[in-house]
């Protein structure tokens, strides 16, 4: 929940002007009612932009929700499914998580979803358990071709915000098991689709972190409210 119609200009105006030929996918995830101001500084470039969260329902009284066919409106690409702040401050349950990546598919939006641990839940050891439960969910409620569209991202809530970090390993060896686990829905989806790394990737952890055989790119969080920094970590894509 952060931005305004000024610091938007500057910020989206800082990255169209700096990008160049990214090389890579690029797209910003914004509140609802910045999404027309996406649509008009950001229409004919690399850059792609979605929602932040999406409603179960297609229309209807669901009063201060917004649809699939209301980011749709806006030229989205994508929306962001199951983030930790969703599964904490509003208890999204997997079932809702699956169920959103679900009708977002059905519009023709393509998914991030998003698992990952808890502090405790890694100290006690439910780490694997725990994304496998997340992602499973979604899994499930989806065919493979369905599976195949979806984006993942791997979030250890514990390392953000929180002045803990995880190590390129530690990233890594949850995004394997988030690979091995997508295998399981068919070759074809493991090898498609993109597995995100989401905790507090930044400039100065980027290579390290994207070097990892299983990170693909990034969930960026408060690294992506400054355009140069978020133009540092397109580049170590």
């Amino acid at each position: 929940m952060n931005g305004s119609l000024a610091a938007n200009a500057v910020l989206l105006t800082g990255i169209r002007s700096g990008l160049g030929e990214a090389g890579c996918d690029v797209a910003v995830c914004v509140p609802a009612p910045y999404l027309a101001q996406c649509r008009d500084a950001l229409g004919g470039s690399p850059v792609r932009w979605g929602g932040q969260d999406l409603s179960l329902h297609e229309a209807g009284a669901y009063t201060g929700e917004v649809s699939a066919a209301m980011l749709l409106d806006f030229g989205s690409r994508y929306v962001i499914v199951g983030h930790s702040e969703r599964r904490t401050y509003h208890a999204e349950t997997d079932a809702i998580v699956a169920a959103k990546a679900t009708r977002a598919l059905s519009a023709g939006l393509l998914p991030i979803v998003c698992v990952g641990e808890t502090l405790q839940q890694r100290e006690q050891g439910e780490t694997a358990a725990t994304v496998a439960r997340q992602l499973g969910a979604v899994l499930a409620a989806l065919s493979a071709e369905q599976a195949a569209r979806i984006v993942v991202a791997y979030e250890p809530v514990w390392a953000i915000g929180t002045g803990k970090t995880a190590t390129p390993d530690m990233a890594q060896e949850v995004h394997a098991l988030l690979r091995a686990q997508l295998k399981e829905k068919g070759a074809a989806v493991a090898d498609g689709v993109p597995i995100l790394y989401g905790g507090s990737m930044k400039p100065d952890n980027a290579v390290e972190l994207l070097a990892m055989p299983d990170i693909d790119g990034g969930l960026i969080g408060g690294a992506a409210l400054k355009a140069s920094d978020f133009l540092s970590i397109i580049r170590a894509c």
